[in-house]
């Protein structure tokens, strides 16, 4: 996701694309003629878990690469009878995502810890906690490296506990759950609502709460924009759109507002969630925006239905992806063919996590190890779940 420059209009991409196209690296052609080592098809910018198991069914994990340097970052964890999944979507840089990945996780650990079980307030806590550490960083950066005030991340987080899913967003990322609907067929809904200006009531959430700026959100190159420079209106980060001390900075002249802001503009609270699972409810899809900008929610729920559990992320990617070749009148065999950086034009870094739900499994309480998967690493480590053995989910504690 872009911060500050977003996509531009076909007319300025397509000469671009006819010119630089086919540019790639020597190591990338090598690479194109032979599987993926972490498990993916040919594309040298995928990544992907094909299948693991979690308490209560199994998982799918996937993630691909335009930019020059992965912004996306993400990780699932499994523990005792409780599963988390995370998509940080970053803009103007990977720091933020990758703050997020390292740290929202272990705070929620610590209020979970505190108070026994999941919640709402749980969630909050954690997202407040990153957020303060990353403003502390970036206020100790910021001299030295003016830019990191303009780096941030979209957030979306979901919590499977007794019984329930326990979901807090920032952004434009989404949570959309495939169950069966009366006449058993596969029905999409999506879950969280998208943070961004491109929404009517986004924008007029912005308006009412800043009644004093006219220029509070407008369009620039033809995209609704906050202060004419970002679309997402909740991020962790951004320093510069939350604190005057950055907006000014002449250091920073790609992020400069030409006025200093009177009170932040974005904000950094989530939306948050509690949803009962239900015996029809079959899987659950965490995905950056870069997957929802070409494929729709029912469009994706019935791709992981028609098809086998093993490699269902990745097989959501390559659909976005064969979608965004379409789109610019090129074959996903070419778009695989050019190197990061230059895949931008076509696509976003995207994140996929699909979640499979079985109901009898939740039911007989299934141990699996507490087990860490982070996107975009092959390796596997232990999960933090594990200092929750002790306070592992129990149906008889009341619900906040």
């Amino acid at each position: 996701m872009f911060s500050c420059v977003e996509k531009s209009e076909n007319s300025f991409w397509g000469p671009v694309r006819n010119l630089f196209g086919r540019m790639r690296n020597k190591d990338e052609d090598s690479r194109n003629t032979s599987k993926n080592k972490n498990g993916g098809d040919d594309d040298p910018l995928m990544w992907c878990k094909d299948l693991e198991k979690h308490y209560c069914g199994d998982f799918s994990f996937a993630t691909v690469q335009a930019n020059q340097n992965m912004e996306d970052s993400s990780q699932v964890e499994t523990g005792p009878n409780a599963t988390f999944a995370g998509v940080y979507d970053g803009h103007g840089g990977s720091r933020a995502s990758q703050y997020i990945r390292d740290h929202l996780f272990a705070h929620l650990m610590r209020y979970l810890k505190e108070n026994g079980t999941m919640s709402e307030a749980n969630l909050k806590n954690a997202f407040a906690a990153t957020e303060d550490g990353f403003l502390s960083l970036v206020k100790m950066a910021s001299r030295e490296e003016p830019l990191v005030a303009a780096i941030g991340s979209c957030c979306l987080v979901g919590v499977i506990w007794n019984d329930k899913l326990y979901m807090a967003n920032l952004g434009d990322s989404r949570a959309v759950k495939g169950y069966f609907g009366e006449s058993n067929e596969i029905i999409a809904q999506q879950l969280t609502e998208d943070h961004n200006v491109s929404r009517t009531e986004v924008r007029e959430e912005l308006k009412s709460m800043h009644l004093d700026d006219s220029r509070i959100v407008y369009q620039r190159r033809g995209v609704w924009r906050i202060k004419g420079m970002i679309q997402v209106s909740r991020a962790i980060g951004d320093a510069y759109l939350k604190d005057p001390e950055y907006t000014l900075d002449r250091k920073c002249l790609r992020f400069h507002l030409s006025e200093s802001i009177l009170r932040p503009v974005l904000r950094a609270d989530p939306s948050t969630y509690t949803i009962d699972l239900q015996p029809s409810d079959k899987f659950l899809i965490f995905a950056s925006d870069g997957l929802w900008d070409q494929v729709t929610n029912q469009a994706a729920v019935e791709i992981v239905y028609n098809y086998p559990r093993e490699g269902i992320a990745r097989r959501l990617l390559e659909s976005a992806l064969r979608e965004a070749a379409r789109k610019s009148e090129t074959t996903y065999d070419e778009l695989k063919k050019y190197a990061k950086g230059i895949r931008r034009m076509y696509h976003d870094d995207i994140t996929v996590i699909v979640i499979f739900v079985e109901n009898e499994l939740m039911e007989k309480k299934v141990d699996v190890p507490a087990m860490s998967v982070i996107g975009g690493v092959a390796n596997i480590e232990p999960s933090m779940f594990n200092i929750l053995q002790d306070t592992k989910p129990n149906r008889s504690e009341p619900d906040e």
